[in-house]
C-alpha cells in the first residue's frame, strides 16, 4: 500500500497500518497496555511525524495513538474515506421573510483537510443552508457564493465586490442580508460594508465562526441561526456583526460593524464592542435591541452604494525607536493617506515631527487613532498632541485603528482632494464616532462588554 493512499503515513506508522491491512476509511481497533480504542483511520497530515495514526472516535473528536511495539491494530470493519456530501436542501416555507446568505469562505465555511490536518474552505452557502435545516423555519433562503477564500486574502477590492453583490440582493427584494465571513477580518470587512452601504433598508449580518462546522464544538450553526434570526427579524437596518456574547451557546450578539473587534484568538465569543454596547442580542429565538440609537429598518429607503476603497493608505504603528524614514518612504511610494497608530491619547515621538509635516505639505491626508483600543483621542492635553495637530493631523475621536484605517481607505476612495477628504474622515458616517466615550457598560452575567 502506497504511502500516497494513506495520506501522510510514512515510516513505522505506515508499516503498522500495512501489516495489519488497513487502509484509510478503515474501522479500526488499537489495544495497547493502558487503553483500548476503535473508530476510523483517517489520514495524517503530512507535516507530522511519523510516530502516530489517528483515528475518529464515535463522538466525532480525533485521537492520536503512538506506534510502539507493544501495539495491537487490528480491522473490524470496512469504512469509507472520510469526505463531505452536500444534503438536501430543506423545503422553502411561503409566508416568511425572504433572506440571502452569502459566503466569503473561512472558518464557519470549512472542515478538516484530511491531507494537511488542517481546515480549509470547502462548504458552499447552500451547504450551510443545508446543514442548518433550522432556517426553514425562519426564512425563505437564497444562497450565492461571492468568494471561497480566507479572509486573509481580502483585499479592498473584495469589499468592493462584496457591497456591489449586497446592494443587488437588496434591491431584489432580500428582507436580510446574511454574510459567512471568516474572523480574523471580518471587523474589517464589516467597517468597510457599514461605509459602502448607506441608507440601508434592511440589515446586513456579518457571521463567522471559530470552530469549523464538522467539529462537535463548532459554533458555526448556533451563529448562523441567530444571524438570520437578526438579519430577517431584527428591527435595525445597519450592518452588523453576529457572534457568541458568552462561551455559552445560548446568546448571540449583534455589534454595529464599526464598533467590534476581535479580541480572542480562538474563544467563541471573541467578538466585542469597543466604546459602544451591542446593537442587540439574539436569544431564545428572539431579537431584543440593547440601545435606542440605531437606524430603522424600512423597506421604502432607497441604498446608497459607495463601494469604492483607495489602495494607496497605510498604517503606521508608533512604537519606542520607530524609524520615521518609514513615514518617508510611503510619501515617496505614492501614498495618499497614512493613519497614526499613537500611544496613549494621540502621541508619537518627536523624531517623527518632520517626517509628519513633509507628508502633510505633499497632499498626504495623516490621521492618528490610539492604539489603546478604548477610550479616546484627546491631542490637547499633552503639548506632543498639540504639536501634532499644528501639523495637520487629524485626531479620530474614539475610533480604534483597524475602523480608522478603513474609513481612511473609504474616504480616499470617494475624494482625491485631500480637504475633502478630511472633511469627511471627521464626518460621522455610519455610527464610527461616539458622541462621548461612557463608563464600561456590564453584559450578561456581570462580565464586561470590553473585555476578554
Amino acid at each position: 500500500m502506497s504511502q500516497e493512499a494513506n495520506s501522510g503515513y510514512k515510516d513505522e506508522a505506515l508499516s503498522a497500518i500495512t501489516k495489519a491491512g488497513c487502509q484509510v476509511g478503515d474501522v479500526i481497533r488499537v489495544t495497547s497496555k493502558e487503553k483500548t480504542y476503535e473508530g476510523i483511520l483517517i489520514p495524517r497530515s503530512e507535516t507530522a511525524d511519523s510516530a502516530h495514526i489517528v483515528l475518529k472516535l464515535k463522538s466525532g473528536y480525533n485521537v492520536g495513538v503512538h506506534i510502539t511495539p507493544e501495539i495491537k491494530i487490528e480491522k473490524i470493519g470496512r469504512g469509507t474515506k472520510p469526505s463531505f456530501a452536500s444534503p438536501p436542501l430543506p423545503e422553502q416555507k411561503p409566508g416568511l421573510p425572504k433572506a440571502v446568505i452569502l459566503s466569503t469562505g473561512g472558518t464557519i465555511a470549512s472542515r478538516v483537510d484530511y491531507r494537511t490536518g488542517a481546515v480549509r474552505s470547502a462548504l458552499s452557502a447552500s451547504d450551510l443552508y443545508g446543514v442548518v435545516p433550522e432556517l426553514s423555519d425562519i426564512a425563505r433562503v437564497e444562497t450565492e457564493i461571492v468568494f471561497s477564500i480566507y479572509s486573509e486574502n481580502l483585499t479592498q477590492k473584495h469589499w468592493t465586490q462584496l457591497a456591489q453583490t449586497v446592494a443587488e440582493h437588496i434591491k431584489k427584494g432580500s428582507e436580510g442580508v446574511v454574510i459567512a465571513h471568516g474572523t480574523d477580518t471580518m471587523a474589517y470587512t464589516a467597517a468597510a460594508l457599514s461605509f459602502a452601504l448607506q441608507s440601508l433598508p434592511v440589515p446586513v449580518i456579518l457571521v463567522g465562526a471559530q470552530r469549523s462546522s464538522d467539529r462537535p464544538s463548532s459554533d458555526a450553526a448556533t451563529n448562523l441561526i441567530a444571524a438570520v434570526q437578526a438579519a430577517t427579524r431584527g428591527p435595525f437596518a445597519e450592518v452588523g456583526l453576529a457572534m457568541h456574547e458568552t462561551l455559552s451557546d445560548t446568546v448571540i450578539a449583534v455589534c454595529r460593524g464599526t464598533k467590534v473587534r476581535k479580541c480572542h484568538t480562538s474563544r467563541r465569543d471573541t467578538f466585542k464592542p469597543v466604546n459602544a454596547t451591542p446593537l442587540a442580542r439574539v436569544e431564545n429565538n428572539e431579537v431584543t435591541m440593547l440601545t435606542d440609537d440605531y437606524q430603522k429598518r424600512d423597506a421604502a429607503k432607497n441604498l446608497v452604494l459607495k463601494p469604492e476603497f483607495s489602495e494607496a493608505v497605510a498604517l503606521v504603528k508608533f512604537h519606542p525607536g520607530l524609524d520615521p524614514t518609514v513615514i518617508d518612504w510611503h510619501v515617496e511610494r505614492g501614498c495618499k493617506g497614512i493613519l497614526l497608530e499613537g500611544s496613549g491619547l494621540g502621541h508619537v515621538s518627536k523624531f517623527c515631527f518632520d517626517s509628519i509635516s513633509n507628508a502633510v505639505t505633499n497632499g498626504v491626508v495623516v490621521a492618528l487613532a490610539s492604539q489603546c483600543i478604548w477610550g479616546r483621542v484627546n491631542m490637547n492635553v499633552y503639548d506632543t498632541g498639540r504639536d501634532l495637530l499644528v501639523r495637520g493631523v487629524i485626531p479620530l475621536e474614539d475610533m480604534f485603528p483597524e475602523t480608522a484605517l478603513v474609513k481612511l481607505m473609504w474616504v480616499l476612495g470617494q475624494t482625491s482632494d485631500p480637504e475633502k477628504a478630511k472633511k469627511l474622515l471627521k464626518t460621522n458616517v455610519a455610527g464610527e464616532f461616539s458622541p462621548r466615550t461612557l463608563p464600561q457598560e456590564l453584559g450578561a452575567k456581570g462580565d464586561e462588554l470590553n473585555g476578554n
